[in-house]
């Protein structure tokens, strides 16, 4: 593969060069001094931007690594513009003159933010939603991958967790951890690796992949012992909560629920889990009995029974969730499992990581209402949560559930 890089010289481009150049890749490496690139990489075809047109001609993918971050010490907003917005474009521009077939380019989780408003995260917000744009033409060419990164940090001292570089060697991965629990992080052979597997694809100029394409990427959660602790500690206080002090309402409900329709108290419905794998999950009915197995959103509201209206709404239907918590089979905070046939939503989910997660009674996607109606931005919201995923925002999501944010599932007009 011949790929151009932007940028190279920086805490990224000084990993990935190296590793792409050990897979085979052709590289081109572009800044805006060539005689630096050239001392940092011998061996490498090196140009500045003014010969980029020329020397493009004929690669296949672009890496965009060039920015300007808040790390520089000119804060004014227009310079910031310049090097994340003006420069793109023209960037861009020179690759689509030049054919290229895939742009990748790197966004950050903190311009993600519309709070954050320093003159990286404007311009930054600036520069992706106009890449977007760029994206959401039909015939866009070339193909855009926008991979968007929290805090990087590696063992050379160097991105934005260097910091933690200073304390003795045998207390660094612990710190790592543990600031892992409380902020998304991800080292820096993850981000090569994700680079990397976006040239997996032998069909970058198809019409049928998407001209778009966001992906949130971070250091999985499973592998941080003070973040499993803490779901662990939320999930068997819920399971506790509900068995000592709500199983009288779980026993009137039940009673309710089969008074005021036939059929059984409790419904079973096999959903997918994490990694993929089938589970029966859990509720209290709310659909007359014979209802089709279908998503909520295929189902009339005709279906719903009298209680069913009140029971959904309230979100108490979901209590009989806590014997799929005690299987390990959910959690009080995940992405909502999916049916089998839901197959669209299922893929999109497995390129976002999503089936790595142990899926929730509640979760981002929920308390901002999104429901399974719309497959892709449903995996959207979930890869986002996949990826953010730490203590305070895990209670955050808990927070705005509990005074009643999301609507929940809606189901189809009558």
């Amino acid at each position: 593969m011949k790929i151009v890089i932007t940028g190279a010289s920086g805490h990224i481009g000084r990993a990935l060069v190296p590793f792409l150049w050990q897979q085979g890749h052709e590289l081109l490496l572009t800044g805006r001094n060539a005689a630096t690139l050239a001392a940092l990489f011998p061996g490498h075809q090196c140009c500045n931007y003014h010969d980029l047109p020329q020397a493009a001609d004929g690669y296949d993918i672009c890496v965009h690594l060039a920015v300007k971050n808040n790390a520089d010490n000119n804060n004014d907003l227009p310079s910031f513009r310049a090097a994340n917005v003006a420069a793109l474009r023209h960037i861009f521009g020179v690759m689509q003159a030049a054919r290229i077939k895939q742009f990748i380019n790197l966004a950050s989780f903190h311009s993600a933010n519309p709070a954050q408003m320093d003159p990286y995260a404007v311009s930054k917000r600036e520069g992706d939603a106009w890449l977007a744009q760029q994206g959401s033409r039909a015939s866009a060419i070339p193909r855009i991958i926008s991979l968007r990164l929290p805090a990087v940090y590696s063992a050379d001292a160097r991105g934005n967790l260097a910091i933690i570089n200073k304390l003795p060697q045998f207390l660094r991965p612990t710190a790592t951890m543990f600031l892992g629990a409380f902020k998304p992080v991800v080292n820096i052979e993850r981000v090569v690796a994700n680079i990397a597997e976006q040239f997996n694809h032998s069909d970058l100029g198809a019409d049928h992949q998407p001209r778009f394409e966001e992906f949130w990427i971070a250091n999985p959660q499973e592998e941080n012992l003070f973040f499993v602790a803490f779901k662990k500690l939320i999930d068997w206080s819920f399971v506790f909560c509900v068995i000592a002090l709500l199983w009288w309402l779980m026993a009137v409900i039940f009673v309710a629920v089969k008074a005021g329709s036939p059929g059984p108290g409790i419904f079973r419905q096999i959903r997918i889990g994490r990694r993929g794998k089938s589970f029966t999950c859990y509720k209290f009915r709310t659909m007359r009995e014979g209802t089709k197995q279908a998503g909520t959103h295929d189902v009339s509201q005709a279906a719903i029974t009298r209680i069913g209206g009140f029971l959904r709404k309230s979100k108490i239907d979901e209590l009989p969730q806590v014997v799929n918590i005690l299987r390990g089979e959910l959690s009080l905070v995940g992405p909502r499992p999916c049916l089998p046939v839901q197959t669209q939503l299922i893929a999109e989910r497995g390129k976002r990581g999503v089936l790595d997660v142990v899926p929730g009674i509640t979760g981002w996607a929920q308390i901002n209402d999104i429901d399974m109606s719309d497959a892709l931005r449903l995996a959207k919201a979930d890869g986002e949560y996949a990826a953010r995923r730490n203590i305070p925002f895990e209670i955050s999501i808990l927070i705005k559930t509990f005074v009643g944010a999301g609507q929940g599932d809606r189901t189809a007009p009558d």
